[in-house]
């Protein structure tokens, strides 16, 4: 989400710009059926059980420590060491140990994004309603209810596949088969299976028991007298989101009673029950006092706008930019200099603009004083400065009969305009008056919702999302939010964080070429990091104080781009476009981002703006707003080459008609490809000049997630378009072998799910690497058919972006939701069509150097120290393989055997020889020895025979064949004293 603004909610020039926009009636693409996307888990499957590269080893390499977005958190009252963390897209996590670590229980699911999750701690019953209710540009779909009986062993699908949104689930009290759930329904399209569902049968059928009034208005809390379950409040949101627009609230917005379990409902706002029901009430939430059920609170998003705005005054000799609407040229040409340089320099005005500048600009009517205002909108301005009611809070003392603002006035920097992404409120088990609110901050009232003052800490992200209050110790609170857990025992004066998962919800991937390289990504509301590829989370940097990845860059990180040629010069940014050129070793930054001149139209930037280092010559740089930007001295200058990419953007409050792709062929400098948010596909042969539309005969008003140029063909290029902004889950991947001129769909065999990348492998390119909204997938044959990649290391995570290491042949998987995962491809890249054939093949083995240490402990409560060396090989029919080690002489010193499955195995080998064969390793090593003592071969401290430095090697038995491969271990080289 977006930060604090820069300047207060005060702007009468945008209301022209309604905060409840015009109703979406207009047709759009068909939304793909629940039924559709089951059966596409089905073939996910079948697409991970027949894979030939299911075995090929991934290691997660964090970060952990700004985690990622928690939707709910659930703790067991009895011993709250022991909770469940729900993230919005990185799964459900349990800890025992009050936050020091968790484990994962939901990795395997057809989605692993969740809205909210109930637990009954007396029977170990876990409910998890999946796709989260934030409504943002980030919060994927899912597909209806998991039941575990086991505490997350295993899980059943509980129906309501077309909800895709859960707001909240709720257990009876005492009767387990009795639950309700908030549906919010789908994002992106309107659909009737919204709203409150019971069921009383454990989950096995729902009553749709409370509707919407209509396709676009769902429920997105709920909450039950605990004392009396028979009495339920259930809050509805009318909201509709395009990819250009999303409409907040409706009069449909408004919370229900029901007095007879859930079967019948009674609206309990508007009216004249002093709660509003305009057109502009948005997301609502509610908490219940459990001591006195009468006690209610709402917490409401009002998007309706201020009427009491007033011009914003300046400051002094400070100038805003709403002054500029109204003034005439001769206003303009009177103003003092000082004040309008100052003015330039604090909005970052390009230096050709200075008061003496504009003023003769608008002398000579080259532009209009207006012009300065125009100049500095953009969709971060739009979004954040529209001067709405923003956050309210309501209570009730009757059980919803009525109910009264809580304070005078405005919650101000809290909601702003993007209350969606929030809706949280809790009042405390054990005082009436104690309320807290959840939003940009965290905010607790002690007099029912007079005053309020902030509670979070230096350690805690400013976007809340959930909130545990003890029942039985004041004080105690459990917090997730947009950076993870924070626990506090004193009230949020001071918070210590539980950020051991590996939940980092990125954007963007990408490498250096240091040694060891570096990894590099852009992640939702928690910035861009870079670290070593090398990383293993470890607690051992809150000893030594230096975290392994460090911070580049704040607010919602994005693209990456790092010159290669010293792996210090780093290029990215944040949302829209806020993008800089970063010197990692003196922190010199320097704002890289396209400026559109005085009198023109702002240029549109996406929320992900595509930037690209040109791997030809690493001075030019590329850039996209809704025109193609380049600059030939690594950023210190930007040139518009082209006019608008796009289909000219649309009339709405999300910023729209943008590039969202940009891609350089490795063949040939200056042949260059544009995709944009509306479907279109550009390309340039002149370096940029010129450019060529070429997506006329493709799905239309996709979004382009991914363009691939091949290093084989230079005319041939690959796209994945994206229909999730139009609840459309097909697997769009194309490719031309024309520059763009014809087309034709590969990957038929992909699941249902939206396509985010594609890469071609630059040793084999053959393979094609596609991420997906729920996975990471591989062709070894250009793309007509794929497998599944990843085994039982990668959950059912979005992946977003991925970079292939040209040196070390390292897979990088940016995910969406559990950070970053690398797996070496050395082994896949030679699968080509005749290795595929043979019965069995064996890989070049890589050995550890040999040490005399091997089996001994570092420190007397160590383990012994164990090396181990990775057989690869390849079986076209999975069978029992026998691999033997042996001297290079023949002489057999270990056999295993090994279970194989077809396709890419790996035998973990600890360099041991079997004692029996000892005496005959003995008389090997001595052959040829001059006189002297002879070579023994004794046990090492744990008792193990280790193999001496030498030539060995390995041969593998399998379908009748036999197959082998050398290796050496190498003595470490000994400095030689002069």
């Amino acid at each position: 989400m977006l930060r604090k603004p820069l300047y207060p909610l005060m702007l009468l020039g945008l209301l022209s710009l309604p905060a409840v926009a015009q109703k979406n009636k207009e047709k759009q693409p068909p939304a793909t059926s629940a039924k559709a996307r089951m059966q596409g888990y089905e073939q996910r499957l079948q697409l991970q059980k027949n894979s030939l590269v299911s075995n090929l080893p991934f290691r997660n390499v964090g970060p952990t420590v700004m985690s990622g977005r928690v939707v709910d958190v659930d703790v067991n009252p009895a011993d709250p060491t022991q909770f469940y963390v729900a993230y919005a897209s990185g799964g459900l996590w349990r800890t025992t140990n009050n936050g020091i670590s968790f484990e994962p229980l939901f990795d395997r699911e057809t989605v692993i994004t969740i809205g909210d999750i109930s637990v009954d701690w007396k029977t170990n019953t876990i409910w998890v309603g999946t796709g989260e209710s934030n409504s943002s540009r980030s919060s994927y779909s899912g597909v209806g209810i998991y039941k575990s009986t086991d505490g997350g062993k295993t899980w059943q699908h509980k129906g309501l596949p077309e909800s895709h949104h859960i707001g909240r689930i709720i257990q009876h009290p005492t009767d387990p088969n009795t639950a309700w759930v908030a549906a919010l329904g789908h994002l992106y399209s309107p659909n009737p299976e919204r709203g409150v569902y019971k069921t009383t049968d454990g989950g096995t059928t729902w009553k749709h028991v409370l509707k919407g009034g209509n396709d676009n208005t769902g429920a997105v809390d709920l909450v039950v007298d605990p004392s009396n379950p028979n009495t339920l409040y259930a809050s509805m949101w009318h909201r509709e989101r395009r990819a250009w627009n999303f409409v907040e609230g409706g009069s449909t917005s408004g919370v229900f009673k029901s007095t007879d379990g859930g079967n019948t409902w009674q609206r309990v706002t508007g009216g004249t029950s002093g709660f509003p029901a305009s057109e502009g009430i948005g997301r609502i939430g509610l908490s219940i006092f459990p001591q006195n059920p009468n006690i209610l609170y709402a917490s409401v998003d009002n998007q309706d706008l201020r009427k009491d705005v007033k011009p914003a005054v300046a400051s002094g000799n400070r100038l805003r930019k709403e002054q500029f609407k109204d003034f005439t040229k001769e206003d303009l040409l009177k103003m003092d200099d000082a004040a309008l340089n100052t003015f330039l320099e604090e909005n970052n005005f390009p230096r050709q603009y200075t008061a003496k500048t504009v003023k003769e600009m608008v002398s000579s009517e080259k532009i209009r004083p207006v012009a300065l205002s125009d100049f500095l909108v953009d969709a971060n301005s739009l979004m954040i400065e529209t001067p709405v009611t923003g956050a309210q809070v309501y209570r009730s003392d009757d059980a919803g009969k009525t109910w009264k603002k809580t304070h005078e006035g405005y919650l101000d920097d809290l909601y702003y305009t993007y209350g969606y992404y929030f809706g949280v409120i809790r009042v405390s088990p054990l005082n009436p008056n104690h309320v807290y609110v959840l939003g940009v901050p965290l905010l607790k009232s002690e007099d029912g919702g007079k005053t309020w003052k902030e509670i979070g800490g230096d350690n805690v992200h400013s976007d809340h999302q959930d909130l545990w209050v003890s029942p039985s110790k004041p004080g105690h609170l459990v917090n997730g939010n947009d950076g993870g857990i924070n626990i506090t025992y004193d009230d949020g004066k001071t918070w210590f964080k539980a950020n051991t998962p590996a939940v980092g919800q990125f954007y963007s991937v990408a490498v250096d070429m240091a040694q060891p390289y570096h990894v590099y990504g852009g992640l939702q509301d928690n910035g861009v990091w870079g670290g070593p590829s090398t990383y293993q989370a470890s607690y051992a940097w809150t000893d030594n104080g230096r975290y392994p990845y460090q911070r580049l860059g704040g607010g919602d990180g994005m693209m990456v781009q790092v010159d290669y040629r010293d792996n210090n010069t780093v290029y990215t940014g944040s949302q829209y476009g806020a993008y800089f050129r970063l010197n990692k070793a003196t922190g010199q930054r320097l704002s890289i981002q396209p400026k559109h001149q005085l009198g023109e139209h702002p240029l549109r930037f996406n929320w992900e703006s595509p930037i690209l280092l040109s791997r030809h010559n690493q001075d030019v740089l590329y850039f996209g707003s809704n025109k193609f930007h380049r600059s030939l001295n690594k950023g210190e200058n930007m040139e518009a080459l082209s006019g608008d990419l796009t289909k000219g953007g649309r009339k709405g409050d999300v910023g729209y008609g943008t590039l969202t792709a940009i891609e350089e062929s490795p063949k040939r400098f200056g042949l260059l490809y544009t995709g944009s948010d509306d479907g279109l596909i550009h390309v340039s042969r002149d370096g940029g000049y010129t450019w060529t539309k070429i997506s006329d005969k493709l799905p239309q008003d996709m979004w382009i997630s991914g363009l691939a140029a091949s290093a084989e063909n230079e005319g041939t290029v690959y796209a994945t378009l994206n229909g999730y902004r139009w609840d459309d889950f097909t697997p769009y991947l194309y490719v031309s072998q024309d520059y763009g001129k014809t087309w034709k769909q590969i990957g038929k065999d992909l699941p249902k799910e939206p396509l985010n990348v594609v890469r071609e492998d630059p040793k084999n390119t053959s393979i094609l690497y596609v991420g997906s909204d729920n996975g990471l997938y591989v062709s070894l044959d250009k793309g007509q058919t794929f497998q599944a990649l990843g085994g039982d290391v990668l959950p059912s995570v979005a992946v977003h972006d991925l970079a292939i290491h040209p040196r070390e042949n390292d897979l990088v998987v940016g995910t969406h939701g559990r950070s970053i995962y690398i797996g070496n491809v050395a082994h896949l890249q030679q699968l080509t069509p005749e290795v595929q054939k043979k019965s069995l093949h064996t890989f070049q083995i890589s050995a550890p150097q040999y040490s005399e240490r091997w089996g001994q402990r570092f420190g007397a409560w160590n383990e012994p120290f164990s090396p181990t060396l990775t057989i690869p090989y390849f079986v076209n029919t999975a069978g029992t393989a026998t691999v033997r080690v042996k001297t290079d002489k023949g002489q057999v010193l270990k056999e295993l055997k090994d279970q194989s499955e077809r396709g890419l195995n790996y035998v973990a080998y600890d360099l041991t020889l079997d004692p029996l064969n000892t005496g005959a390793y003995e008389q090997a090593l001595n052959e040829g020895r001059k006189a002297g003592d002879p070579v023994k071969v004794t046990p090492a401290a744990n008792q193990q025979l280790y193999l001496r430095p030498g030539k060995y090697v390995v041969e593998v038995e399998a379908n009748g064949n036999k197959t082998s491969q050398e290796f050496t271990l190498r003595v470490p080289e000994r400095r030689v004293r002069e």
